[in-house]
């Protein structure tokens, strides 16, 4: 788990990081129980306790960093940052 943490706390990093591995975002994300599905539209649609995230799916394996601070906020709206994970 402690591989997992690390990796999420990438998303919560000052200055923002934006060189994160989408497909292992994916994966960590999926492990912690956030449903992912790919839209029709090349998006992302994230699902965890009735609250959805959509994102757009970058053309590079990358995140741009305003995506990297939506997600952010994603993510602390429901309570998956990694203070919460300790």
């Amino acid at each position: 788990m402690k591989k997992y943490k690390e990796k999420l706390q990438k998303v919560f990093e000052h200055p923002i990081n934006s060189n994160i591995n989408v497909k292992k975002l994916i994966k960590v994300l999926e492990h912690f129980g956030v449903e992912i599905e790919h839209t029709k539209n090349n998006k992302m649609k994230m699902l965890y306790k009735n609250e959805e995230f959509f994102m757009p799916i970058p053309h590079e394996n990358s995140l741009p960093k305003d995506l990297v601070v939506e997600l952010r906020h994603y993510l602390e709206k429901i309570g998956l940052t990694p203070d919460s994970l300790e």
